[in-house]
């Protein structure tokens, strides 16, 4: 700790960088309010770091306070309007606050901005999901003019009569009031829509009602009951506003619309009744197998669904949608493929996502199939395929942190095929994109890659300073195998750097003992090898052991 003139203590900046991973660790693991904690010190001592203030939000978010993370996600965007992060975590946090369109609007603006993240389409899909489950999808609301006012005004006269009768009434306790407000909230859902909406939580919801009307167990005349009683109505609290949620996110109607629909009118299965949501859920459900380790699963489904969209017409899906969802489609085929281990089959489907993407000049679809034709290439051990692609890809990248992938497997490639110096080139490439953006992971590895760079050059003091950098980061991150890895990488260089002087010593001593011992003027040295600009290291060993000798 460094106190400043006014003798308050302040901490060193550095400390920053250990609460952030801190804190992202303990998210990792689920301890959430640790978590909280560790940024909330971080902020401390950098108050407007956009990163910590979205880390932040997505532990409130986490722990159910909406409010705190929308506020956290706006200061994130205060200085940078076009932050990513920053507008998909305030897009989350209204749509966890139930405020569905305005989530959507953040959706989008993210989208726009960044079109190949798959975060925002399927946020996009959830919050316009969500606003038609509450209001009615504009293809099923239809506004009827029947019947008169009549009704409006005779409520209103009832409402003036009720108002003129008011007078002295019996004062309320406040305990009488909170129990008719529960009442009242308790009325407006029933029992059975409740257990619809909670599920599984409804017996913890049970339970928990159930303790609050044990008197003896929740009496706040004692500090004990006191805290039972506020850790049970903050649980319920909890439960009451997720239900609440719930119901506006999916209401019951819309539940069991989607049941009849699912029961009546799957008949029909060849055309969909709406197919832009369906390519949506088809895409989204694809991409979870895949995420889940089911392969077969989201080729099978990838397959069903391309049959599917080839026999819709313009009218059903816009001609320039159809090719970009077939390309999709295409590329989910070739890493189904992949995961499977079957990469010949992966290599046709990415090279048809390409040849699609081409054809229709889909930019976003054309980077993508680059990208995992790369990663098919380099996993075969074709890497100068894979620098081929990833090369081209180069030029279409949209971020920094994009950048500093593309740029580190590169250089591994090149590291792969014996081109040492192009290998270093792209980690110093890679670890100044990962920089810019401020990703520690990446940094990481782009220095692990200039290490080993500068190994196979053998300039092992360059690449023991650069492995001594790389473990600083990595005692940093808390990562324990980076820490291992690179310890023993260390010592393996410096075991070569040890063995490379015990070699030149040994190889200096026997040339000492072959060559024959002679008078010779050292003077004329020099003049001797008058091309050189100074002797070398042997010839001075060997003019020292001769020199001795004849002593």
């Amino acid at each position: 700790m460094y106190e400043d003139e006014d003798g308050s203590e302040e901490q060193p900046k550095s400390s920053f960088s250990i609460y952030v991973a801190e804190g992202d660790v303990l998210f990792k693991q689920g301890e959430y309010k640790k978590a909280l904690e560790s940024y909330n010190t971080a902020l401390e001592i950098e108050p407007t770091d956009k990163g910590c203030l979205v880390a932040r939000s997505k532990c409130y978010l986490q722990l159910g306070d909406s409010q705190a993370a929308l506020k956290d996600a706006e200061a994130a965007l205060s200085e940078d309007k076009e932050f990513i992060k920053g507008l998909y975590q305030k897009a989350e946090a209204l749509y966890q606050m139930g405020d569905f369109e305005m989530a959507l609007v953040f959706y989008h603006r993210g989208h726009k901005l960044r079109t190949e993240l798959e975060e925002f389409r399927l946020g996009i899909q959830k919050a316009q999901e969500a606003i038609d489950n509450s209001v009615g999808s504009p293809s099923k609301v239809k506004l009827e003019n029947k019947g008169d006012l009549s009704s409006f005004y005779k409520q209103d006269e009832s409402k003036q009569k009720g108002k003129a009768r008011a007078g002295y009434s019996k004062p309320i306790k406040q305990d009488d009031k909170n129990k008719q407000r529960d009442r009242r909230n308790k009325s407006q859902t029933s029992d059975k829509t409740c257990k619809q909406l909670l599920g599984e939580l409804y017996a913890d919801k049970e339970y928990l009602e159930k303790l609050l009307k044990d008197n003896d167990l929740t009496n706040q005349d004692t500090d004990s009951g006191k805290a039972i009683y506020d850790l049970v109505t903050d649980g319920l609290n909890y439960l009451d506003t997720r239900t609440d949620f719930w119901r506006q996110q999916k209401p019951m109607y819309a539940r069991k619309r989607d049941k009849e629909e699912a029961k009546g009118k799957g008949k029909d299965k060849q055309k969909p009744s709406d197919p832009a949501k369906y390519v949506l859920k088809q895409l989204e459900e694809i991409d979870e197998a895949l995420a889940d380790g089911r392969p077969q699963d989201a080729l099978k489904l990838a397959k069903d669904t391309e049959k599917t969209v080839n026999k819709l017409s313009d009218d059903d899906l816009s001609e320039s949608s159809k090719p970009d969802v077939l390309s999709n489609l295409q590329s989910c085929m070739g890493n189904a493929y992949l995961d499977m281990n079957k990469v010949e089959q992966a290599l046709t489907h990415h090279k048809e996502d390409l040849k699609i993407a081409e054809k229709n000049n889909l930019e976003d679809a054309k980077s993508r199939a680059l990208d995992n034709l790369g990663r098919v290439y380099a996993r075969t051990g074709k890497f100068q395929e894979a620098i081929d692609c990833w090369e081209k890809k180069l030029p279409m990248t949209k971020s920094a942190l994009e950048s500093t992938w593309l740029y580190h497997e590169i250089g591994r490639c090149y590291l792969e095929l014996g081109n040492f110096d192009q290998a270093l080139d792209y980690g110093e490439k890679s670890k100044s994109a990962a920089e810019e953006a401020e990703d520690q992971v990446w940094q990481l590895n782009a220095s692990v890659l200039i290490a080993q760079s500068y190994v196979k050059l053998n300039d092992l003091q360059a690449a023991i300073d650069a492995f001594e950098r790389s473990l600083d980061m990595a005692k940093l991150q808390e990562d324990e195998a980076a820490v291992e890895a690179i310890t023993k990488a260390i010592e393996d260089t410096n075991e070569k750097i040890v063995q490379g002087i015990k070699e030149g010593d040994e190889e200096a001593e026997k040339g000492d003992e072959e060559k024959p011992v002679e008078d010779k003027d050292w003077s004329n040295l020099a003049g001797d090898k008058a091309d050189d600009d100074k002797p070398s290291d042997d010839d001075n060993k060997d003019k020292d052991s001769l020199l001795d000798k004849d002593e």
